[in-house]
C-alpha cells in the first residue's frame, strides 16, 4: 500500500479535528468544549489544531460549514424531490426550517454559530444558498411565473425568512408548534410573489 501524500495527511489530520469538533460542540457547546480534550479524542495536538484552524473559532466555523451545508444538500434533494422549480423551492425552505427539530443543528448551527461566528448571512454556506436560490428564482422569473422584483433581494429575503424561522423553531418552549406556524408564515410571504396562485 502506498504511503500517504503530506496533502492526504493534512486532509485526514483536518477531517479528524472537525468530526471531534463537532462531537464536543453538539455535546457540550461551543463555550465548553475544551481544545485540550477535543484534540485527545482526535489523537491529535492542540498544534494540529492551530495549525489547519487558528483557533477553536476557526474550528467552530469549519463545523457550522459542514452542518449547514448538509442541511442545505437535504433541503436541495427535497426540492429535487418535489419536481424543483416553485414547488421545490418551497420544499427546500420547508425542510431547511424542519432541519432545526435536530438536537445537534439546533445547539452548532442556530445557536453556537450566530453567537459566535456573527451573522448567518456573511457564511460561505450560506452564501452558497443564497446563489443556488438566485439561479432558481432566475429560471423562474424567465419562465414569467414571478413578479418582476429584483431576484437578488428576493432570494436574500427567501433564504433570511427560512433563517429566521429555524432560530425560532431551535429557540421555542414549543418546537412542533412552532414549527407549523413557521411554515404556514413562509408559504404565505413567499406566495406574495407568483403571478398566479399555484406558481404554474
Amino acid at each position: 500500500m502506498a504511503a500517504k501524500t503530506r496533502a492526504e495527511k493534512m486532509e485526514e489530520t483536518r477531517l479528524k479535528l472537525i468530526a471531534a469538533g463537532r462531537k464536543a460542540f453538539a455535546e457540550k457547546g461551543y463555550a465548553d468544549a475544551s481544545m485540550d480534550e477535543l484534540t485527545a479524542t482526535a489523537g491529535l495536538t492542540r498544534g494540529a489544531l492551530y495549525h489547519n484552524f487558528g483557533d477553536k473559532r476557526g474550528l467552530l466555523a469549519a463545523v457550522v460549514d459542514e452542518v449547514d451545508s448538509a442541511m442545505a444538500q437535504k433541503a436541495k434533494d427535497a426540492g429535487d424531490a418535489a419536481g424543483g422549480g416553485w414547488n421545490g423551492l418551497m420544499a427546500e425552505g420547508r425542510t431547511y426550517i424542519e432541519l432545526a427539530l435536530d438536537p445537534e443543528i439546533q445547539r452548532i448551527v442556530l445557536r453556537d454559530g450566530p453567537a459566535f461566528l456573527g451573522d448567518p448571512s456573511n457564511w460561505p454556506s450560506q452564501n452558497r444558498c443564497l446563489q443556488a436560490t438566485i439561479q432558481t428564482l432566475s429560471e423562474l422569473a424567465d419562465q414569467g411565473a414571478i413578479k418582476p422584483v429584483d431576484i437578488e433581494a428576493l432570494a436574500r429575503l427567501l433564504n433570511g425568512v427560512a433563517m429566521n424561522a429555524a432560530l425560532w423553531v431551535a429557540a421555542s418552549d414549543d418546537p412542533q408548534e412552532t414549527l407549523r406556524k413557521a411554515i404556514a408564515a413562509f408559504e404565505v410571504l413567499a406566495a406574495g410573489v407568483l403571478v398566479t396562485p399555484d406558481g404554474k
